[in-house]
């Protein structure tokens, strides 16, 4: 019998708790009584997109720097908390957030949140430890100078975006990290890290009054100050890049040779829905899944089992603010690119002319909706995607997470999926990226 969202739905409570707290922070809560554990997300809206214009790779810095503790908790010391409870914990910085979350027995949960809320507030910014930790930042970003999927990458982003600031790098540059300065971080620290610009997302066996009790104590009771002080709104917030409008699609095709690759990489890319088009956005995802997803999907099938063209193939599209891209990237020899990148277009171009079968549609369905259940069934993966969606402002689909998602992509039929690649997949306005080797 096949997994489905509604078997997923028994194995939890109602419905998540979505609500705002005195403090300013957005609590998403989903309690899981068979599980031992509690995991906590909390996502904060200062992701490279809230860099100043003239200290871009500030939030990864900032990201490293909160582990360095604070005048009342040693750098370090949240970690031992953490491992010494048998825990795991980990960060990350993206475009739109900084994300920090942990995992620990469900009765620690009022212990390790008040250290991570405390870091997250009041982080202490030690100039010696800043120093310290940009050679390990600085270490980061020559890393992924090195590699070459991150490079290409990173291309695709800047001729998709343009002068928009999702064409920065997470990263920043090595010239400018070496720069930033421990009152710069301060700043922006103080500006950003406020609990009303905080989600924290929590699943596993707690429940709705408790996690409610512990939130708000662990990010009121605290040395914080809510006034903003003048000269940080003036040195910070109007040095950042004003919002700019998505830039207008249009072909464009760019090819950068090297050293370090054997096979060459082929990256197409369509300017896909935001947030606010969250139907398209998760409809897409089908898309992704009748393409690329799986032995039976049209381009691993016609590229990789019939034709041997490539050596892999992949479609992604993940949801972000505003318009997110939705790509297709292959590894395959130099002399097979543009044999490869016409085939993509044929497929792309059938989906537009000749509406999908039935079957093909529906199997495509459960395969989304299983994975969809598959990638939630631990209290972290559930945290992660409730904390993400709700700073995205999509409450509905978090609050009736078991049920939302599936419901839209049960609804297709093959005339939507038809206009769906009408609208976003253009078969002439698209961006090419390739590496080939020097």
């Amino acid at each position: 019998m096949p997994i489905t969202c509604d078997r997923l739905a028994a194995k939890v409570s109602s419905q998540a708790t979505f609500l705002r707290l005195g403090n300013g922070v957005t609590l998403v809560h989903q309690e899981m009584p068979a599980s031992a554990v509690v995991s906590v997300d909390v996502w904060v809206k200062a992701g490279a997109t809230s860099d100043p214009a003239s200290c871009l790779g500030m939030a990864h810095f900032l990201e490293h720097m909160i582990f360095k503790g604070t005048e009342a908790i040693a750098a370090g010391e949240f970690d031992l908390v953490i491992e010494s409870e048998g825990g795991t914990s980990n960060a990350a910085t993206s475009l739109d957030y900084a994300h920090y979350n942990f995992t620990v027995a469900a009765n620690r949960l009022a212990i390790a949140l008040p250290y991570l809320s405390q870091m997250l507030l009041e982080a202490k910014i030690d100039e010696q430890e800043l120093e310290q930790e940009r050679l390990v930042v600085l270490e980061e970003l020559r890393q992924a100078m090195d590699d070459p999927d991150w490079i290409t990458y990173q291309h695709l982003m800047e001729t998709a975006y343009g002068d928009h600031v999702y064409s920065r790098s997470v990263l920043g540059s090595e010239a400018v990290v070496s720069g930033i300065t421990a009152n710069q971080m301060r700043e922006y620290h103080q500006t950003y890290y406020r609990p009303e610009n905080m989600t924290v997302a929590i699943s596993g066996a707690v429940t709705r009054e408790e996690v409610i009790k512990i939130v708000d104590s662990a990010f009121t009771q605290n040395t914080f100050s809510r006034n903003i002080p003048k000269n940080i709104l003036r040195n910070i917030s109007n040095d950042a890049n004003p919002v700019q409008n998505l830039p207008t699609p249009t072909m464009r095709r760019d090819t950068i040779s090297l050293p370090m690759v054997q096979h060459s990489r082929l990256n197409m890319a369509w300017m896909g829905a935001s947030v606010a088009n969250l139907e398209d956005a998760i409809q897409l995802e089908l898309v992704t899944m009748i393409l690329t997803e799986g032995r039976s999907a049209r381009l691993v099938r016609e590229l990789l089992e019939e034709s041997d063209l490539v050596q892999d193939i992949a479609g992604s599209f993940a949801l972000q603010q505003e318009a997110a891209l939705f790509t297709i990237s292959a590894y395959l020899d130099a002399e097979n690119l543009e044999l490869v990148e016409h085939k993509i277009i044929q497929q792309v171009q059938d989906l537009q002319n000749h509406p999908i079968s039935e079957a093909e549609l529906n199997k495509a369905k459960r395969s989304l909706c299983n994975q969809f259940v598959f990638a939630l069934e631990s209290p972290s993966q559930l945290a992660n995607f409730l904390g993400y969606h709700s700073l995205l402002g999509c409450e509905e689909l978090c609050r009736d997470w078991s049920n939302a998602y599936c419901d839209i992509i049960r609804k297709v039929q093959p005339s939507d999926l038809q206009n769906l690649v009408k609208k976003y997949l253009s078969l002439e306005n698209y961006i090419v990226t390739c590496a080939v080797p020097a």
